[in-house]
């Protein structure tokens, strides 16, 4: 038999021998692709094997603040949906053209609207680095949730006329991002998540099309059970038995693998959750 001297990667010949391994066309970066998710697979690697690690105890705060980035993993954050309710002008409200929007504490309402959303303390550190690790000092990032009821402000009937539970902060000196907040709910067909958009400073917020990354925060379920065990978020419960990371419509692609946060605290003194978020500012955004 004539052996088959062609250049190879992976054991599978190369399609284009004289170009580098990057070009050798979209059939063989997604076979490549498809060959290390079995790899994956056959070391049961799951989302919690991937480089999440623990953090210590939170401070002893009402709202304690996040003390660790979530995870070693590298990569860039999935382009995610922003959802039906992102208040940012691109359906429906826009809470980015309102004085007050850039804040902290995303609690309460701000402007016109008078109402504080009620639940479990948590605070959200988000570290925005670049694909070489650098931060992205000066960046923007816009946040949103629902509240313990499942509810968005500006959008579910009974909160319409509120814009609670949405903020925006800019990157400090290392890249990050910090909001006061209480734990969102669980609402059927959906893991609890933050959503959350990325964009290159404050100056672009008003322009929907500037935004670099939309993605979302998955919290994690040990943290869910314990705040839903609470009062207030009894409709998380039934909600919360019925999804998981692995059939969730955004996360199941890679169980949340780079969007799983890290969680800190109890449900007394409140959670501190953080993420690290690696964003290429040279590319598109799928979404």
């Amino acid at each position: 038999m004539v052996q088959d001297r062609r250049p190879a990667y992976e054991g599978r010949t190369l399609p284009r021998p004289d170009e580098e391994i990057v070009d050798q066309g979209l059939g063989f970066d997604l076979g490549t692709l498809l060959s290390r998710r079995r790899l994956l697979r056959g070391f049961g690697l799951g989302a919690a094997a991937l480089g999440l690690a623990a953090c210590d105890s939170a401070p002893d705060s009402a709202t304690p603040t996040a003390t660790a980035t979530s995870s070693g993993s590298s990569g860039e954050i999935p382009d995610e949906t922003a959802g039906p309710y992102p208040g940012d002008g691109s359906n429906g409200p826009d809470v980015l053209e309102q004085s007050g929007v850039v804040r902290s504490d995303i609690r309460s309402s701000f402007g016109s609207a008078g109402g504080t959303a009620e639940g479990v303390p948590m605070t959200l550190e988000l570290t925005i680095l670049d694909m070489k690790d650098k931060p992205l000092t000066g960046t923007a990032a816009y946040v949103w949730h629902c509240d313990r009821a499942g509810q968005y402000s500006m959008y579910s009937d009974a909160v319409r006329d509120e814009n609670y539970l949405r903020g925006v902060q800019i990157a400090d000196g290392s890249g990050k991002v910090r909001f006061t907040s209480i734990f969102p709910a669980c609402y059927p067909g959906r893991w609890p998540h933050v959503h959350f958009e990325v964009y290159p400073g404050r100056a672009d917020l008003t322009d929907a099309s500037r935004v670099v990354a939309t993605s979302q925060v998955a919290l994690p379920g040990d943290t869910c059970e314990a705040v839903y065990a609470t009062s207030g978020y009894e409709s998380s419960v039934s909600a919360l038995s019925r999804v998981s990371l692995d059939s969730d419509n955004v996360f199941r692609e890679d169980s949340a693998a780079l969007q799983l946060g890290t969680a800190t605290g109890d449900v007394t003194k409140g959670y501190a959750v953080s993420l690290t978020v690696r964003v290429d500012t040279k590319a598109t955004p799928a979404t």
